[in-house]
């Protein structure tokens, strides 16, 4: 079935999703900036974001929020509204479509045209709140009569690779089976597999949590501490990760899926990887400023490992290597003391209490069990 598809945000991947929904959509990728919009248009290329991959001819671009809004309304609930802004910027693109269903009295509905269905592709938690990126569209979206259907893209993708039509499998959650089987026949072919999924916090958690993984992972490998150090980051990151998970109310099962380890691994070790690279050029000695000016693109990974470092001590949840990023984004230690610290801790078994072997582990003097 031919959709009205809206992509709002013109970063990497929205640019990227655009160009492989145009094939058999009919898409219009959205950005507030105008100049960068008609940059688009003139050059059939997003030089910022995605240099050297050609726009489709026939994707629309836009900088008119009421125009693309109204575009995914389409009659018969055959349209479909695809937030692809970070996570910073999901609450103003929220509050920007509310002030634009107040400005129009026809509008029933928080997404003015009648929107049914919302698919967001931001990965991480907010700052401040804490919510996850699906919670702050439920708040933002509370009391609306009508509210749309909100579901999250989420899985081992990079954006280059995507726009070039290479194969990738994604997961869609939601809670709402109609979102996910609307989602599935809108973005599922053309080298892109789409699996669905009811564990919608699971599927986030997943997202923000590796890119924090993601940094120990470059840090490990700028400091030449080899593959061995890295397979172990992973492996113990997926605990970490899980631990988490389960204790907002996710299906363990889903770590091991797409979104939980098949994003973890990927950005763990892929050499576009945007958080790793942090990681490496904090090892090389570099600042955190001067790093994320020079990147150019936002590293998710840098906002959200103190968040989910408060997150996890709220919650009961052990999360060492979170820590240790945290500490070395927040300037309290260097990124050789980091992994010292790692290394210093004491040993536990691998599995948790309840079904491992009881095995008493080896304590230095003084130290806490």
């Amino acid at each position: 079935m031919r959709m009205n598809i809206t992509i709002l945000g013109a970063g990497a991947w929205g640019t990227a999703l655009a160009c492989h929904a145009a094939s058999r959509h009919v898409v219009q990728l959205w950005g507030r900036d105008a100049v960068l919009m008609q940059g688009l248009r003139t050059r059939g290329e997003n030089t910022r974001y995605l240099p050297g991959i050609a726009l489709p001819e026939t994707l629309g671009l836009t900088s008119d929020l009421g125009a693309a809004l109204a575009h995914a309304g389409a009659p018969g609930g055959s349209g479909l509204l695809v937030l692809a802004t970070p996570v910073a910027g999901l609450r103003s693109v929220a509050q920007a479509m509310r002030e634009h269903a107040q400005a129009n009295a026809a509008a029933v509905h928080p997404v003015a045209g009648g929107v049914e269905q919302v698919l967001i592709l931001a990965k991480g938690f907010e700052r401040g709140s804490g919510l996850l990126p699906h919670a702050v569209l439920e708040q933002m979206f509370a009391g609306w009569a009508g509210r749309p259907a909100i579901g999250v893209l989420s899985g081992p993708s990079f954006a280059q690779e995507v726009a070039r039509g290479l194969p990738v499998a994604l997961t869609v959650a939601s809670a709402d089976a109609g979102l996910m089987h609307h989602a599935v026949q809108a973005l599922h072919g053309g080298g892109m597999r789409i699996y669905a999924s009811g564990d919608l916090i699971g599927v986030e958690v997943g997202g923000a949590v590796k890119n924090v993984l993601a940094i120990a992972c470059g840090v490990s490998d700028g400091l030449g501490q080899g593959h061995n150090a890295r397979a172990a980051l992973i492996t113990r990151g997926l605990a970490e990760m899980s631990r988490l998970g389960l204790a907002l109310g996710a299906q363990m099962e889903t770590f091991m899926g797409l979104s939980g380890l098949g994003d973890l691994v990927l950005t763990c070790t892929g050499e576009l990887s945007r958080n790793r690279r942090v990681g490496l050029q904090l090892a090389a000695g570099k600042t955190l400023d001067r790093i994320v000016a020079e990147l150019g693109h936002v590293a998710e990974g840098v906002p959200t490992a103190q968040t989910v470092l408060e997150l996890a001590h709220s919650r009961g949840v052990a999360m060492p290597i979170t820590a240790a990023v945290a500490d070395l984004l927040g300037g309290r230690c260097s990124a050789t003391d980091a992994l010292r610290t790692l290394l210093a801790r004491e040993p536990q078994p691998e599995a948790g209490a309840t079904s491992a072997p009881t095995v008493e582990m080896p304590t230095k003097p003084g130290a806490q069990a």
